[in-house]
């Protein structure tokens, strides 16, 4: 009885063991693989990836944890959880700025699959021939234009150019003489000014201090061979400053209202004007296709809102496309282990690849995804997605980066934004203006 009753007794404590182990196992993310924590830059798709986590989970078994910082507090968030057990191992860097920052915790992503269907390369975050950023969504910006207008231009007997399409014009010397001729053929076209209004006050100057002086920025810093990544772009010399007037006085003397009242226009209003027909171009991204759609009255049609690159009269802007870049890269934390590192990739992967993932992709985060796992069927229907599409691949041009990724703060963009608005209204001179640019981008470098 006594050998009986030990037998029994050490059968029910294996068994009490197993049963333990195994509800260990259960509640324990993946049953033991590697948990893949996500920190999210945007508030407004928080509910949205709290739907991807539960279908990947649902397709691979694999937990995907993700917590989302508060709007404007993503630095500040990364930095507390970069210390503690639930560090992330999928983050976002903005540009090599955020790259700099991060880089002790930056893996290189040149092995991982995503970066191998990234279709432009050049836009991943790079050092020294190693990736550490991946672009997950491009947005792009230029000169918009209404292609009904234009045509109509084409078509004046009026007219004192020869151009007869949009196609010719590929340069700042064509676009200034075709703007001029339209401008003083105003009346005859059914508008109020070739350009909506340049918008100037304060908040709303973002296209000119950011957007515009981009260009003149990549152009300088390309020419120097400047590693975006270093202290090199802690200084500027404007080279490029006489390129950026050509093109902003072009906006400013050709336009739906008076240079000297701009300071009280916003882009909402700059939009409107271009919904209603009332000019035939205005710059901006793709994000603004809702800004024309939604104008009630709207009376340009989707067909005809096309693309023209923003030419400043550069050597060589004939071969220059839309400006196309992000400011959203994945980066998948070093520090982690290996496990943890591949388990990110592959969830990264399957989200840009996968039927499942590219659904979320396309109609819930719809996003512009720069991989080549999406078909021509598989891409956004808004016309203005369609034309950045449409030049990211034109291989006969070259795009310009979003370089203002460098800039080095709020308040220099302000103080350009204001200076801008003088030289407008006439109490600035231009030298005045590139001075001030130089100045301050080194004085907020520091």
């Amino acid at each position: 009885m006594k050998k009986f009753l030990s037998i029994f007794m050490v059968v029910c404590l294996f068994a009490t063991f197993m049963s333990a182990c195994t509800k260990e196992k259960e509640n324990t993310p993946n049953n033991g693989a590697a948990t893949v924590r996500f920190l999210n830059f945007k508030p407004e798709v928080a509910q949205v990836y709290d739907e991807i986590a539960k279908a990947y989970k649902e397709e691979t078994g694999v937990t995907l944890m993700v917590e989302t910082a508060a709007s404007g507090n993503y630095e500040q968030t990364l930095t507390a959880k970069m210390g503690t057990k639930e560090a992330p191992t999928l983050f976002q860097i903005n540009g090599p700025k955020g790259y700099a920052n991060w880089k002790d915790y930056c893996a290189d992503l040149s092995g991982t699959e995503l970066y191998k269907h990234l279709t432009d390369k050049s836009l991943a975050v790079t050092s020294n021939g190693k990736v550490y950023g991946i672009p997950y969504v491009v947005e792009g910006y230029g000169i918009i234009y209404n292609k009904e207008i234009t045509d109509k231009y084409f078509a004046l007997k009026s007219k004192a150019t020869e151009y007869k399409s949009m196609d010719e014009i590929k340069s700042f010397s064509a676009l200034k003489a075709l703007v001029e001729d339209m401008q003083k053929n105003a009346s005859a076209l059914g508008i109020k000014g070739v350009f909506a209004s340049t918008s100037l006050k304060t908040g709303e100057d973002w296209r000119w201090q950011t957007h515009l002086a981009n260009i003149p920025v990549y152009y300088e810093f390309k020419k120097n061979n400047v590693d975006l990544t270093s202290d090199a772009t802690n200084k500027i010399s404007f080279e490029y400053a006489e390129n950026f007037k050509n093109i902003f006085d072009l906006y400013i003397n050709n336009s739906t209202t008076d240079k000297k009242v701009l300071g009280s226009k916003i882009v909402d209003e700059s939009m409107a004007e271009f919904a209603l027909g009332q000019c035939a171009m205005v710059q901006n991204g793709n994000w603004a296709w809702g800004q024309i759609s939604d104008v009630k009255g709207n009376t340009v049609k989707a067909e005809n809102v096309k693309y023209l690159p923003i030419y400043m009269g550069v050597d060589g802007e004939e071969n220059q496309g839309i400006c196309i870049g992000t400011e959203n890269f994945f980066a998948i934390n070093s520090k982690a282990s290996q496990e943890e590192q591949k388990a990110a990739a592959d969830f990264i992967y399957w989200l840009f690849s996968s039927k499942t993932g590219k659904d979320f992709v396309i109609n819930k985060l719809e996003l512009i995804a720069p991989f080549d796992t999406f078909s021509e069927d598989e891409r956004p229907t808004d016309p203005l997605a369609q034309e950045v599409i449409k030049w990211m691949n034109n291989s006969e041009v070259y795009t310009i980066p979003w370089n203002f990724t460098v800039f080095p703060s709020q308040t220099f963009k302000d103080d350009f934004g204001a200076a801008l608005l003088q030289y407008a209204q006439g109490t600035k001179s231009w030298n005045d203006v590139k001075e001030l640019v130089v100045k301050r981008w080194e004085s907020e470098s520091k």
